[in-house]
């Protein structure tokens, strides 16, 4: 691509992308695309994005697609990948001026030089870092910055490669610019500390906004940038000096105006230079030793006393509680409990942290950790009385303490309580005793104490165990105090339902729980929807994960809580409560099970409006289908009243041409999967909701499991409707699905063929013919994975032993195949059937493979013959398996034999069987498996081969078998 000819023309196209009309904007993104891989393009891009008299837009576009092809083409190995003469052009091009006046197009270059750098520095690019040094030394303000910004970018990128090599470059560039990157940052400190000092705002602004990026980079250095910093007298100094220059902003904070870029900019770096020390003690924390009594008594200065009063603001809060909180748990300041197994190191930051948690230290911290942090703000309490769904929503997510203060302050909490306990526990015990009795209504500071204190025993509970008698706690004060109906007892009540939820699977006896049932009704009927979304909160614990939960003691209250939470569900509007509500309802229905039955009218009935409203919130929509799922288990066989809606929503959530399906398709195959486990018939929709499967299998995702799930449960249900409409799609789904596949998927696969072939013995092998070849090439060559092979072999045994007539017909087709002989390939299988015995570890495949080699006799095949003792070899462990002896006889019987269908009774413990263990159960009483008396079939087949060869011929066949096989075979037909 000529520069001066294509220029124009590129311009012009980049501009119609800009464009809003879509009939223009498509062909031009087309065409740029097609220009990606031709040479010299991203040279005339370059001195687009360059050219600062172009419009923003225009540029900005330019830089965008000169980045994406960075990421496509730069690297040697890429197809289509730029030429070095090329590469060599834009790198300079690139670092020739740092000028851009738009922040944003500033930026994008700043990160698409990073990119490069990643590839290419410092081998391709030694010119880099000195110009970058260079350049945030120059006076010009706009230069400086823009050369700073890229420096920090790519600092970054080169901090974050993780092979060794790179890990060996970016060590020799951290020594080669650290002392550089020191006094860039303290110079540019400096400056803004004297322009705060003179009230030249704006100047302070920009000198801020270097300090903040030097401190950027320094951030990556020191932390990436050294095996062992703490030999680094500069890396030591400048972590020291962290804290003299966080008092000095800190301080700082108190003449800036709340509402100045400032002010936002200082908390900004006040924040980073925290991160420098967390990041610092997650890389290192050995070398963070030196550190440890200062950063201590800095942070708990500042969060725990006085001192704080006026400079901190909530962000700088958390970022010295996860300080504290790092050091108290990180293990290797804790000692091996051998004290010479542990390290120099770890000794002297545990003297250091046990000098440093003093009792008074840690009482105090303590102490305002309860009555100040953990105490419901006035903004809480606003929104509780002006919007109390709001309110209730909690936080979530692995990481939220780190970032928010409430959940910060409880996890502090909770790791010092563990840490020292034996010095707290009394500490919290006495603030307990000191609450104890009524609390004055007026009072709401000692209200809200009471919350917090409670708020901290929950939290305890598992410390607590052996200090608490919670069981007489809840007798003499907490339950009367759930009774209060007082308005502003409210916090008391809520929190007092959420501590017993704390303490139930830690102390609260079996006898209680009838009281707790009727405290827990009560509270449902609260006016105040937090107090009722809370009580419904410990329903969900005890329903979901108490291991001592007595249906017999739940069921009196079952109905009352059932409409309680109905009607609580009807009565909240945001997504978050209903699928609170939701939940709580679902955890109840699967631990009640059947007994839901009278009371899930309306709920049935209302799910529908539900989903109709909840079309725009996914999230919803999932709990929805989550209750869905337990109230057809609930329901069992009558959740064929339930299809109208039921399959509708099934066909919508696992479509996967429909949008929603990335949210809904789990919960919607876990639907479909118990709806058919669950179905007493086949019905023509239920039939018709199949056609989305064929996708799905195409997907090869984690949900292929539960799709061979649904297959067999179809084939279970209906397996001449189900395969004469679909047998043909699912065999070609199969063959592509079998080319590229897990061994696990491989083993699915044919676990549903096998079934295929136990339900319908005769068709079923027409139907899938185009995979048994591969089984049956599977098994001659001797197939290394044992479960499949497993596999390979009940696929064969169902053919051989059901359908005889068709294991000709394919024994013929292998034959033609592989040009080799009928008898001869049969005696290889036979023969590879025998030597792989042991890969099966199933009894009925066992007895199956016995009752399919057994079914080949009599014979006069003289392969057949041939492999006689082979037969019998199995046959006899075949019997070894299966057969048990009646005490009282002394005679053998075959314990896989069933004569009629028993519905089995469930224990309380035990899920009431479905609909498909019942189909099962039928099943097997058609399945020679479970019919045939192996014992029986072996004498019967033996006496017939003796009939066919007469006695003489005969013993010479059993001389072929071993004398003790003979012996084990002969005990175990005694009495024929």
């Amino acid at each position: 691509m000529d520069l001066n000819s294509a220029s124009t023309v590129v311009l012009q196209v980049l501009t119609q992308a800009t464009s809003q009309d879509t009939a223009v904007l498509k062909p031009a993104e087309e065409q740029l695309k097609q220009w990606e891989t031709q040479p010299g393009f991203y040279s005339v891009l370059l001195n687009i994005f360059t050219n600062h008299s172009l419009d923003v837009n225009v540029r900005w576009l330019a830089v965008l697609c000169f980045k994406n092809g960075i990421d496509r083409y730069w690297r040697r190995v890429a197809p289509h990948a730029l030429s070095e003469e090329e590469k060599a052009t834009l790198r300079a091009g690139l670092i020739t001026n740092f000028n851009e006046p738009v922040n944003q197009i500033a930026t994008q270059i700043s990160v698409l030089i990073a990119k490069v750098a990643r590839v290419d520095c410092p081998k391709q690019w030694p010119e880099l870092i000195p110009t970058l040094v260079e350049s945030v030394k120059v006076q010009d303000d706009l230069q400086q910055h823009r050369a700073l910004l890229t420096f920090y970018h790519v600092t970054k990128t080169l901090a974050s490669k993780r092979l060794a090599a790179d890990r060996k470059l970016f060590y020799d560039l951290t020594s080669s610019i650290y002392s550089f990157a020191c006094s860039l940052w303290n110079h540019h400190t400096d400056t803004f500390l004297q322009q705060i000092c003179t009230g030249d705002e704006a100047a302070a602004a920009n000198s801020l906004e270097r300090t903040l990026l030097s401190l950027k980079v320094l951030r990556k250095l020191t932390v990436h940038g050294f095996v062992e910093p703490h030999w680094n007298a500069e890396v030591m100094g400048f972590l020291h000096a962290i804290f003299e220059r966080l008092k000095q902003f800190l301080e700082c904070s108190r003449s800036i105006r709340a509402e100045s870029i400032c002010r936002d900019r200082l908390e900004k770096t006040i924040i980073l230079f925290t991160k420098v020390l967390l990041d610092f003690l997650d890389q290192h924390p050995s070398s963070f030793t030196a550190f440890i009594q200062r950063s201590l008594e800095f942070s708990v200065s500042y969060v725990f006393t006085e001192a704080g009063e006026g400079v901190v603001f909530e962000q700088f809060i958390v970022q010295c509680m996860n300080l504290i909180k790092m050091i108290v748990k990180n293990y290797a300041y804790k000692p091996s409990k051998n004290i010479e197994d542990s390290s120099p190191e770890t000794l002297e930051a545990h003297k250091i942290k046990t000098a440093f948690f003093t009792y008074p230290t840690l009482m105090e911290i303590c102490r305002r950790l309860v009555t100040h942090y953990f105490l419901l703000t006035k903004e809480e309490l606003t929104m509780w009385e002006e919007d109390p769904e709001s309110f209730t929503v909690e936080e979530t997510g692995g990481d939220s303490w780190k970032y928010s203060l409430r959940p910060c302050t409880e996890v502090l909490f909770i790791d010092i309580f563990h840490e020292y306990n034996q010095t707290l526990t009394p500490v919290l015990l006495e603030m307990v005793h000191s609450l104890q009795g009524s609390t004055n209504m007026e009072n709401s500071n000692a209200i809200l104490i009471k919350d917090a204190v409670y708020n901290a025993v929950g939290l305890a509970a598992y410390e607590l165990f052996d200090s608490v008698d919670f069981d007489q706690w809840f007798k003499n004060q907490l339950l009367a105090e759930l009774q209060v109906s007082h308005d502003r007892y409210k916090p008391i009540r809520r929190r007092v339902i959420w501590l017993i939820g704390q303490w139930i699977s830690v102390k609260f006896k079996s006898d209680l729980r009838p009281v707790l049932y009727e405290a827990i009704c009560s509270l449902l009927q609260d006016r105040d929807l937090v107090v009722a979304k809370g009580a419904s909160g410990i329903l969900a614990w005890i329903s979901n994960d108490d291991f001592e939960f007595r249906t017999d003691q739940f069921l009196p209250y079952l109905e009352s809580m059932f409409t309680l939470l109905f009607q609580l569900l009807q009565e909240v509007t945001q997504c978050d409560t209903k699928m609170h509500v939701l939940h709580v309802l679902s955890c109840v229905i699967e631990r009640v099970n059947m007994q839901i039955r009278p009371y899930v009218g309306c709920l049935v009935q209302y799910l529908p409006l539900l989903w109709k409203q909840s079309e725009e919130h996914n999230m919803l929509r999932c709990a929805i289908l989550t209750t869905l799922i337990h109230l057809v288990q609930g329901l069992g066989a009558d959740s064929k009243n339930l299809y109208p809606f039921l399959l509708p929503v099934i066909q919508l959530s696992t479509d996967v041409s429909q949008p929603p399906h990335v949210y809904l398709l789990e919960d919607g195959l876990e639907l479909w999967l118990v709806t058919l486990e669950n179905s007493p018939c086949l019905t023509p929709e239920l039939l018709r909701i199949f056609q989305n499967m064929s996708a799905l299998l195409e997907l090869s995702s984690e949900n292929l499991k539960n799709c061979f799930k649904i297959i067999n449960a179809y084939i279970f249900l209906s397996s001449s409707e189900f395969l004469q409409m679909y047998a043909a799609d699912l065999c070609r789904s199969f063959c592509e699905l079998l080319k590229d596949i897990t061994i696990e998927g491989q083993v699915q696969v044919l676990k549903v063929v096998e079934n295929v072939l136990k339900v319908n013995p005769v068709l079923g092998p027409q139907m899938f013919q185009p995979l048994l070849p591969s089984v049956f090439r599977g098994i001659l060559d001797g197939e290394r994975y044992p479960v499949v092979m497993s596999t390979y072999l009940g696929i064969m045994g169902r053919v051989l032993l059901q359908n005889a007539r068709f294991f000709s017909l394919l024994l013929s087709q292998m034959a033609c195949e592989l040009g080799q002989e009928l008898d001869q390939i049969l005696g290889n299988m036979i023969e590879m059937w025998v030597d792989r015995m042991d890969n099966i570890t199933q009894p009925e495949r066992r007895k199956l493979s016995a009752l399919a080699l057994l079914s080949l006799l009599p014979s006069l095949n003289s392969v057949i013959q041939d492999k006689f003792c082979g037969i019998i070899n199995i046959s006899v462990e075949g019997l070894n398996d299966v057969m048990t002896e009646d005490s009282e006889t002394g005679t053998y019987k075959d314990c896989m034999l069933m004569s009629h269908f028993e519905e089995p009774k469930a224990t309380e413990d035990e899920e009431p069987p479905t609909e498909q263990d019942k189909r099962k159960k039928m099943l097997a009483l058609k399945d020679p498996v479970h019919t045939v008396s192996l014992q029986q079939f072996i004498y019967e087949k033996l006496k017939a081969q003796q009939e066919l060869l007469g006695e003489q011929g005969f013993h010479a066949l059993m001389e072929t078998v071993d004398t003790e096989i003979v012996a084990q075979l002969q005990e175990f037909l005694q009495g024929f």
